[in-house]
């Protein structure tokens, strides 16, 4: 089960609460993440990745950083912060994994099996 309901109360929005087979991080990434999440004052905040349509290669990620939650968001913990993915993204995300690269050109990066294809720049996919 990749994720399951969460009954909502009047604080919390509705939510599903997913598992790495959704979304996984690496250390890097889910250190990198922490940092800025705490640089911004949102210790328990989350990150928001998401799929819009764009770039060279028809869909591109988009990746936010958020105080919570939204209402029928699901909610993954991977390495130690909370990823939340829209239904609709999770059905392009589902099994990636996301990395920091440090380096000069690095960033970011989604490695994902759904891609059938991508841009050279990394930045996009079709799926």
């Amino acid at each position: 089960m990749i994720a399951r309901t969460v009954t909502a109360n009047a604080a919390q929005p509705n939510i599903r609460v997913g598992d790495e087979r959704l979304i996984k991080l690496t250390v890097n990434a889910a250190q990198k993440v922490t940092s800025l999440l705490t640089r911004q004052g949102r210790p328990n905040g989350v990150l928001r990745v998401a799929v819009v349509g764009g770039g060279c290669s028809g869909l591109q990620y988009k990746m936010d950083l958020q105080d919570g939650p939204a209402s029928r968001d699901i909610l993954v913990e991977s390495g130690g912060v909370r990823v939340v993915v829209d239904p609709k993204s999770a059905l392009y995300v589902t099994g990636s994994e996301l990395d920091f690269i440090g380096a000069l050109d690095g960033g970011f990066k989604v490695k994902n099996p759904n891609a059938a294809t991508s841009c050279s720049c990394g930045e996009s996919f079709s799926a």
